[in-house]
């Protein structure tokens, strides 16, 4: 078996993965070219030889520049894994320690776990690894896994029902929907919102299509009703501060609740039908699996809700 590995490795150039990430990421091949800093007849006669080794013309010349064909796009996903690997082996060190490191991490992040983790991830990072640096970008289900896959994040952290086979993903918490109100504007028999109750106020959304329609609208639905829904945003950031002022109710996942409940002086509820639970995860590309770096930044972040919660 290694002396077929070893005749296959012969015959091809592993440089020519380099010219072929260069295409697939430049879509041209002067780009390319001046990227790699060869020649374009050099790249263009990679290009040649690619085409010959995967049996693919890999990418096909349009009127915007080069367009990668389904077999560049598979090939990228199987190929990409492997440069993040060899690129970690070559210059990360085989121990991390904290104390004394200098480096920067980019990881993705929905704005509501941002407001319950990163507080204490910077307030531990301060104490024990001041020399390194987070980088937060926004990110959700449908684009995590892309933006592991296209090294724009090392870490995501969300909900992600699923796991492809070159991806990492370790549970942290389940959470729930709970509605969230001031008690001096929305008032309630009892502790707990009543349906009754819920349906006569009227409702801030927090929607990613920023629409005045989301998933309780659906539940309440099945069961013939409707809430009056006033205000919608793509982002958690206002609707603590319109329900602090206004007779108003806010649905949210029980971990931003309680953290606006405490800051805000606010009061939570649970919802007066039955949800489904979700689970929030770390979900990592399995080709940094040997990173110790990373390894430590998720033991942060399982910490970090452990002290946050």
């Amino acid at each position: 078996m290694s002396n077929i590995i070893e005749n296959d490795f012969r015959r091809f150039d592993l440089n020519l993965l380099l010219t072929f990430r260069a295409l697939l990421e430049e879509r041209s091949v002067t780009r390319a070219a001046q990227r790699l800093f060869l020649g374009q007849p050099a790249v263009s006669g990679a290009l040649k030889r690619l085409r010959e080794a995967f049996g693919d013309e890999l990418f096909v010349r349009t009127s915007r520049g080069i367009v990668p064909t389904s077999r560049a796009l598979e090939l990228a996903r199987q190929i990409e894994p492997f440069l993040q690997s060899l690129h970690q082996v070559l210059t990360q060190p085989s121990v991390f320690d904290p104390a004394s490191a200098q480096r920067v991490f980019r990881v993705g992040l929905s704005d509501s776990l941002e407001v319950l983790m990163t507080p204490e991830i910077m307030d531990r990072l301060t104490l024990s690894a001041p020399g390194v640096k987070l980088i937060v970008r926004p990110t959700d289900s449908t684009r995590a896994a892309a933006m592991l896959d296209e090294g724009e994040i090392e870490l995501a952290v969300g909900v992600f029902p699923e796991c492809v086979q070159w991806h990492r993903r370790r549970s942290l918490f389940q959470w729930r929907f709970v509605s969230v109100y001031n008690p001096r504007l929305v008032k309630t028999r009892r502790k707990r919102l009543s349906m009754e109750e819920f349906l006569r106020y009227r409702h801030v959304l927090t929607s990613f299509s920023a629409g005045l329609h989301g998933f309780v609208d659906e539940r309440l639905e099945m069961q013939g009703l409707k809430r009056n829904v006033v205000f919608s945003s793509a982002n958690f950031a206002t609707s603590p501060f319109i329900v602090r002022r206004t007779p108003a109710i806010a649905t949210v996942p029980d971990f931003i609740g309680r953290v606006w409940r405490d800051a805000l002086d606010l009061a939570m509820s649970p919802l007066p039908f039955d949800v489904p639970g979700y689970e929030v995860s770390l979900m990592w590309a399995a080709s940094r699996d040997q990173d110790p770096g990373l390894a430590w930044l998720a033991e942060e972040f399982a910490g970090a809700f452990e002290g946050g919660a």
